[in-house]
């Protein structure tokens, strides 16, 4: 999992090979601490200094967790016999300075991009990092092909899958349940309704990397801790968590789903939009304003949360099933696929978009030099 989410770097052990994960998973944290705590919450509320205080607590957090994840990869290296020929201090000094550092460049490169370019740095750099393995994943199936391993059609049936899935994907992130909206006061140019969308994955991807990241940590620690032992209930545990065993399916799957209702609680609050609505004067049809209409927007998203909750544990679960199943060596994950097709997704959108705020700037251009 690490080896897929960092492009291979892992398998390579390079200077990126934890990747840009930690600063993920302190994002993350931190914007989940931001709708709990009172004080990150205000300080959210005071617009750009808020803003840079949370990053930099954000960048902090990332510091720790990386220096930790790299103290827990030197620590499994080091454990190998014949492998480490430096002394133990100057190999864990170099090692968590060198994969602390490329988290930390990773993450101000990201940084950049997000400012100085179209969509989000980070996103792009994790979908850059997913497609690069691509190319290995279809060259080792081939290979598989060519050794009598897998079949011409067992191949064609995953290409095809997998060809399935990105369109269910495209299908269900493009999916909007449109509520209707009235106004009573304003004056809106040829109509007076409108309509509010909402996604039907509120949430994102952020569900299934958080599931990812909480398997993963006790699996880590237990092979890190129980390697060199034999009948323990560490190892134990570690080989239930593995993939494809149905303790991980059904931890994997609860955790997905009690994360899309957990994230979409704390970044929705329909008695807030409702109020909104009121002071707006608007209203949606056949529901009175304040109360019933928070009511009525509780429900509908509870109810989009449950779908699409069973939507992305359904995307996550099924390349599992298939993989523990036909028994591929590489692994096709429903995670990296989500981010994959979501990443793209936005940044074509955000490309449409900035593609229409140039074409419109020419023509303000070109009637400002006939004036």
């Amino acid at each position: 999992m690490l080896n897929m989410f960092s492009g291979g770097s892992l398998e390579r052990f390079s200077i990126f090979a934890i990747g840009i994960m930690p600063y993920i998973s302190a994002s993350i944290v931190m914007q989940l601490a931001s709708e709990i705590l009172p004080s990150l919450k205000s300080l959210k509320k005071e617009g750009d200094a808020g803003r840079r205080i949370i990053t930099k607590y954000t960048r902090i957090g990332t510091v720790l967790l990386a220096t930790l994840q790299s103290i827990g990869v030197a620590t499994l290296v080091y454990g190998q016999e014949n492998l480490v020929v430096v002394p133990k201090l100057e190999f864990y000094i170099s090692t968590i300075v060198c994969l602390v550092g490329g988290t930390m460049f990773l993450m101000w490169l990201g940084e950049q991009m997000t400012e100085r370019a179209i969509g989000n740095g980070i996103s792009l750099l994790i979908t850059a990092g997913i497609a690069a393995g691509i190319p290995s994943g279809i060259k080792q199936l081939f290979v598989l092909m060519s050794n009598d391993s897998s079949s011409l059609l067992q191949v064609i049936a995953i290409g095809l899958g997998i060809v399935i899935l990105v369109y269910i994907v495209v299908c269900f992130e493009s999916a909007l349940r449109k509520v209707p909206v009235n106004y009573a006061k304003r004056q809106i140019i040829g109509n007076q309704s409108t309509h509010m969308p909402f996604k039907l994955n509120m949430s994102g991807v952020i569900p299934p990397i958080f599931a990812s990241s909480l398997i993963m940590f006790p699996a880590t620690i237990g092979s890190w801790i129980g390697n060199n032992q034999d009948e323990t209930w560490l190892t134990q545990l570690v080989s239930m968590l593995g993939h494809g065993q149905p303790l991980y399916l059904l931890l994997f799957s609860f955790l997905i789903i009690f994360f899309c209702y957990f994230y979409t609680a704390l970044v929705f609050s329909p008695k807030e939009m409702a109020e909104n609505l009121k002071k707006s004067g608007a209203f949606i049809p056949n529901i009175r304003p304040g109360e019933q209409t928070a009511a009525y927007l509780e429900k509908l998203v509870m109810r989009l949360t449950f779908f699409g909750a069973l939507y992305i544990t359904s995307i996550c679960l099924l390349p599992e099933l298939l993989t523990s199943k036909v028994n591929i060596p590489f692994y096709l994950g429903g995670t990296s696929l989500l981010i994959l097709v979501v990443v793209t997704m936005d940044f074509s959108a955000q490309i449409a978009s900035y593609k229409m705020t140039e074409r419109y700037e020419h023509f303000n251009m070109k009637s400002l030099s006939r004036k």
